[in-house]
């Protein structure tokens, strides 16, 4: 599927490419979680938002430690990675008033996973009718938002205790 974008996405496209380790420890070691669209941290995981989104406010809840599957989490790593979902979803959904959620784990690469070696759980966010007429006849989504205004709108969302302001 193709996607289009806002002029902010050209940064991204214009910039050489370099071969990547796993991005989600280095996102995990950096502190400048506004660069990386980090919107909470906990003692086993974080939450952070999908540079390649399928809709609006898509997020990924990531453990720091590189695990390929559930077996591998701890039970306080996964009770907190399902808490900050939960967490996520009630601030998406105050911000975004979506209709549905899908969550998901891709367990391997046969199963679709894009990092193999570290587990991910995604958020995305659904609206009735989101499969416009781009998506179906011309297999390309079209996003609405950036992700900058995503990050402000969700980071003062998790700042109000999880309530939009009207």
């Amino acid at each position: 599927m193709e996607h289009l974008w806002a002029s902010w996405r050209n940064l991204y496209v214009t910039q050489p490419s370099e071969a990547r380790g796993d991005v989600f420890a280095e996102i995990a070691r950096s502190s400048d979680d506004q660069a990386n669209h980090v919107l909470a941290r906990g003692k086993s995981c974080f939450a952070v938002l999908n540079l390649y989104p399928y809709n609006t406010a898509h997020l990924m809840i990531v453990p720091y430690r590189a695990v390929p599957d559930l077996e591998d989490l701890s039970d306080d790593e996964l009770l907190e990675l399902m808490t900050m979902l939960k967490q996520m979803k009630a601030a998406v959904t105050a911000a975004f008033h979506p209709h549905g959620f899908n969550v998901g784990i891709n367990l391997g690469i046969a199963a679709g996973a894009g990092i193999e070696q570290h587990l991910h759980v995604h958020l995305v966010p659904r609206w009735r009718g989101d499969a416009n007429f781009m998506t179906v006849t011309a297999g390309t989504r079209v996003h609405p938002n950036d992700l900058e205004t995503i990050y402000a709108t969700l980071k003062k969302v998790l700042a109000d205790g999880g309530n939009a302001s009207p």
